[in-house]
């Protein structure tokens, strides 16, 4: 069971929205879990791991002790520290240069940095019919999410064709079409 509370960081327009996520993350930024114990776990990957972790059963992710586990926290950490934490930076140019007319090359850069960790990834990894074999996990399910964000796929695909592959059969997972239609809005 879960509330989900859709909220924006900052709104100018509805201030309230800000503040049902300051109250939920000091942060102030999702997503952000709030367990029944009041516990506050942050950070996507995480979030992804924490529940895989607690619902063994759906085979979110291998547990540990499985030969793949070591892969699978790797990719997770991997995609939320080298490419996601890119997006603080790309949303907003003038957190890091304060002079806008630097911000256009930043973006390219970190454009360019997004679609190069991408390649690196599909390099490194030996997907079956997902990115860790043959079972769908967490990890297909936040590539498949990320890779959704600008440079957007064409991109992604370009730097990463064969997991291109995978996050195309994950966007076609008929158990997923309500998530990705309410969500992503596809």
């Amino acid at each position: 069971d879960y509330d989900l509370i859709d909220s924006y960081t900052f709104d100018p327009d509805d201030r309230e929205s800000g503040d049902k996520v300051l109250a939920a993350n000091p942060m102030r930024q999702v997503p952000a879990l709030v367990l029944q114990s009041g516990e506050i776990v942050t950070e996507s990957a995480a979030i992804l791991v924490w529940l895989a972790e607690q619902h063994p059963g759906a085979r979110l992710g291998p547990p540990p002790g499985d030969a793949k586990r070591a892969q699978f926290l790797r990719w997770m950490s991997f995609v939320s520290s080298a490419i996601y934490s890119l997006y603080w930076v790309k949303d907003d140019p003038s957190r890091l240069v304060p002079d806008r007319a630097g911000h256009a090359a930043l973006e390219q850069r970190v454009l360019d940095r997004i679609a190069e960790c991408w390649a690196i990834m599909e390099g490194q990894v030996a997907p079956g019919r997902y990115l860790l074999g043959d079972e769908l996990s967490v990890l297909d399910l936040y590539v498949a999410v990320v890779s959704r964000f600008n440079p957007r796929r064409k991109r992604f695909y370009e730097a990463a064709p064969r997991m291109g592959e995978i996050v195309r059969r994950v966007d076609e997972d008929p158990r997923l079409t309500a998530l990705w239609a309410e969500r992503m809005g596809a």
